[in-house]
């Protein structure tokens, strides 16, 4: 049923993801932010180039693998989502919740897949692939599922630019409808790409979040 997906992408799913700015509060000090419009363009590139792309590929790789119950497939995925992070931060921003995703699954909504990771031998897991991973164990539908785990990650990012003034409450949701059919797009060529279709240039985004390591005042951990 979506209304799972729903809850598990909501603010209220207990995985700190509030904490996160993927970069944005570099990106907001160093003036690239300054409006809405900005904003807009920013989170379109970072949507269709940048880790959230890279992300729903991976997400889509994870489901499979624990659809087919295909232990060192999934393994390999998991692996390679943390990989993937281009820096610190967003290591820390993608396995902390995972991390958080998993045991709070654990708790309130177990399923079978949950046993084809060795939390032992992985103690950290990149949050696609934990969404993945339960979402197969769920039977919830992989498209539905991408569309919601990229509509979480933009909400997020949108709230982060909230409370760091780049826009306010209106132009948040103007900037939120405006990204949505870009989202489904994105979420649909994820869906099939496959691990060939890994990659991206969001050089900007990489590279703020790079900075924001070495930021001086800070409200975010990413």
């Amino acid at each position: 049923m979506p209304l799972r997906l729903a809850i598990w992408m909501s603010p209220m799913f207990p995985v700190g993801g509030f904490a996160y700015s993927h970069g944005l509060e570099w990106a907001a000090e160093s003036g690239d932010l300054p409006n809405a419009e900005a904003l807009l363009a920013w989170l379109g590139t970072v949507l269709s180039q940048g880790a959230p792309f890279n992300d729903a590929i991976i997400l889509a790789e994870a489901y499979r693998a624990a659809h087919d119950r295909d232990k060192p497939r999934l393994a390999a995925v998991s692996e390679l989502g943390l990989a993937l992070a281009t820096s610190r931060e967003r290591r820390l921003e993608t396995a902390t919740q995972g991390n958080a995703f998993l045991s709070q699954i654990g708790k309130s909504w177990p399923c079978d897949t949950l046993a084809l990771i060795d939390r032992q031998r992985e103690p950290d897991i990149a949050y696609p692939v934990a969404v993945g991973l339960v979402a197969a164990g769920h039977h919830q539908h992989l498209g539905a599922t991408i569309d919601m785990f990229l509509l979480g990650v933009l909400s997020n990012l949108v709230s982060a630019a909230i409370r760091l003034s780049i826009v306010g409450q209106t132009d948040a949701q103007k900037v939120m409808a405006a990204l949505l059919t870009s989202l489904h797009d994105v979420a649909q060529r994820c869906e099939t790409a496959g691990l060939d279709g890994l990659g991206g240039s969001a050089f900007r985004s990489d590279l703020a979040a790079i900075r924001h390591e070495t930021q001086y005042s800070r409200l975010f951990r990413s």
